[in-house]
């Protein structure tokens, strides 16, 4: 929205960004910085209007005249000089601040307690965080925001991804060509930590956040704007390579990024599934959390697992049974009340091959449930089936 400010306005802006280094005030730092310059209140700032959840009120960017900050009114040419009016005008971010919510089942494994001190420092560290599918990379990230209450901008990243997507664009407002800046822009003004989500999909078209990722900050050239990263700021990417492709051909679409880009991230984390008795923990808790605890089927859905993902590092098959897919036969579990019709479900994404594999050997692995199929159809639906097709070869 393109909004017009008076000369006491912008003036407490630009005293709001220097004080307290952010776009971001409480109601009392509101009222604190108007007593200082004079003024009784502040409630022309603290309203609805420049409310962006609940006692934090949004302050409008004045870094410096831009194309989408001032409209110049052109003065007439004459031989005096003509004192002219500018206009003023900013786009106000109406972005709301998401802090994730803790999950109350999640189990701090891995290299969550690292990263937590990483974010909690409020330095510019970026972390690389690789790991195969669906062992909690990104949760992670999200529940070390939710633990530190630190505002989270995730941005999954495709092939198709660019510098207007990440930096910024033009769009129209209210008939009007407006500068919008994007999530890396408000994520960097704010302190947040930015996750690049499958950050191994893009191409050289995010070349343009180098020098975010250097922490010198980066030039909109398009409005001709400096934007400096405020304290806090951090940068995450979670992938399932290092950037290197894939070379058995698992994730498709990954790519192999240009070393100088990779180059900037200081550390590269191996992000493993979780050991047995953690993952124990988390089916026991999810399953509970679902409202059908079973302790027996979590121990023996982690045993099953586990035994698959050791014949998978040995090269003994092909695919394999994440964390996330366990948490995917618990929801199952917990809506058809049946172990194996919940297995056979979940594992339908498989092959053939692996799918009649995997099945047998939770069959072995759990004594209680038959290795029959179940039957979807009766005797008499499969003599009534039977019969018509006698009837259909007779033609």
């Amino acid at each position: 929205m393109m909004n017009t400010y008076k000369d006491h306005q912008i003036e407490f802006f630009k005293k709001a960004q220097e004080k307290y280094g952010r776009n971001v005030l409480s109601k009392v730092e509101a009222l604190e910085l108007s007593k200082e310059m004079g003024r009784k209140t502040a409630t022309w700032f603290v309203n609805p209007n420049y409310r962006v959840a609940r006692n934090q009120f949004q302050v409008p960017n004045f870094d410096g005249p831009s194309l989408a900050q001032v409209v110049p009114i052109t003065p007439e040419v004459t031989l005096e000089p003509v004192p002219v009016n500018v206009e003023k005008k900013v786009v106000i971010d109406n972005t709301p601040i998401y802090v994730p919510e803790k999950d109350p089942n999640y189990v701090k494994f891995g290299f969550y307690k690292q990263l937590a001190r990483i974010v909690k420092s409020g330095k510019f560290y970026p972390v690389w965080v690789q790991g195969l599918s669906g062992n909690g990379k990104t949760l992670m990230v999200e529940q070390v925001s939710a633990e530190l209450k630190r505002e989270l901008f995730r941005i999954n990243i495709t092939s198709e991804t660019d510098e207007d997507d990440l930096l910024g664009h033009y769009t129209l407002v209210n008939g009007e060509t407006v500068w919008e800046d994007g999530p890396v822009v408000k994520a960097m003004e704010r302190g947040a930590v930015l996750l690049l989500d499958e950050i191994d999909y893009a191409t050289m078209k995010i070349a343009c956040i180098q020098p975010v990722l250097e922490g010198k900050g980066v030039y909109l050239k398009k409005v001709n704007r400096w934007v400096k990263p405020s304290h806090g700021f951090t940068v995450v990417a979670t992938a399932n390579t290092k950037g290197k492709g894939s070379e058995d051909g698992r994730f498709i679409g990954t790519n192999i990024m240009n070393e100088a880009f990779l180059e900037r991230f200081p550390i590269t984390v191996e992000q493993e599934y979780p050991s047995i008795a953690i993952e124990k923990n988390i089916v026991n808790k999810l399953l509970s959390s679902l409202g059908c605890p079973d302790q027996d089927f979590a121990n023996k859905l982690v045993n099953w697992s586990d035994i698959i993902r050791k014949t998978f590092y040995d090269g003994g098959c092909d695919e394999i049974i994440a964390t996330r897919r366990l948490a995917h036969i618990c929801q199952a579990y917990s809506i058809f009340g049946d172990r194996l019709q919940s297995i056979d479900l979940c594992i339908n994404r498989f092959d053939d091959e692996t799918k009649v594999s995997f099945r047998d050997l939770y069959t072995k692995v759990d004594a209680d449930v038959s290795a029959e199929p179940e039957r979807d159809l009766s005797e008499s639906d499969h003599d009534n089936i039977s019969a018509e097709d006698d009837n259909l070869k007779a033609w």
